[in-house]
Parts: structure tokens; sequence; C-alpha cells
């Protein structure tokens, strides 16, 4: 999970937990990066408006990663607007969710049983 706002990103990471899947955080899309250097996840959570590098951005380099190109990018984040989620598809992202989100869909989500 990347997301600049830290207790909003350790109270999910922590839920998630919780349920049985393993987490990691990052604040910033640089602190992400670093991480997925030893981490290498089935599926990540990611703010749009992160500072200094985007979720559009920070998209793009984890989709170059040759390791994560299959990795499932789920927008989450206050950009709520439907031009908000079709950019996000368009670039790149699987499913777009809007903060706060509904932690059943995001079950339904991470399980694989649900595209939004």
């Amino acid at each position: 999970m990347v997301d600049d706002n830290a207790d909003a990103a350790s109270t999910l990471a922590a839920l998630l937990n919780s349920m049985g899947h393993e987490t990691r955080t990052a604040f910033s899309g640089v602190e992400a990066l670093e991480r997925l250097q030893t981490f290498e996840p089935k599926v990540v959570l990611l703010d749009i408006g992160l500072p200094v590098m985007n979720g559009y951005e920070l998209a793009q380099r984890l989709r170059d990663n040759g390791n994560l190109k299959h990795a499932r990018l789920i927008a989450l984040t206050g950009y709520g607007q439907s031009e908000d989620r079709q950019r996000a598809l368009a670039e790149g992202f699987e499913e777009h969710l809007v903060k706060p989100v509904d932690v059943q869909t995001l079950e339904r989500i991470l399980s694989g049983s649900l595209r939004m």
C-alpha cells in the first residue's frame, strides 16, 4: 500500500493483515520503489495524489519493472470523478476505488471475485 497519509495507510494495512493479507506500506513513490526491491506484491494499492512522484508515474515505473509487470494495480484515491476513474484505468490500474474505501468491496477485489 502506497499512501502519503501515514495514519490511513497504517490503519488499512493493519486491517488487511488481520484479514490474512501480507502487507507492506510506503508513504511516497520513492519509498515504494525501495520496498519493492525486497518484496514482490501480487496487488499494489496506490494513492494517486502522492507528492513528488504521483500515482500515475509510480504505476508506470511498476509496470516497467519486469518482476512486477503482472501485479494488480488498484487506485485508492480521493479523486472520485468519472474522469478520474477513466484516467486511472487508461493509465494501467485494474481498479479505481475512492476513499474512504468500502472494506467488503476491497476484500472482494483482493480475492479476485470482483472487477469494478
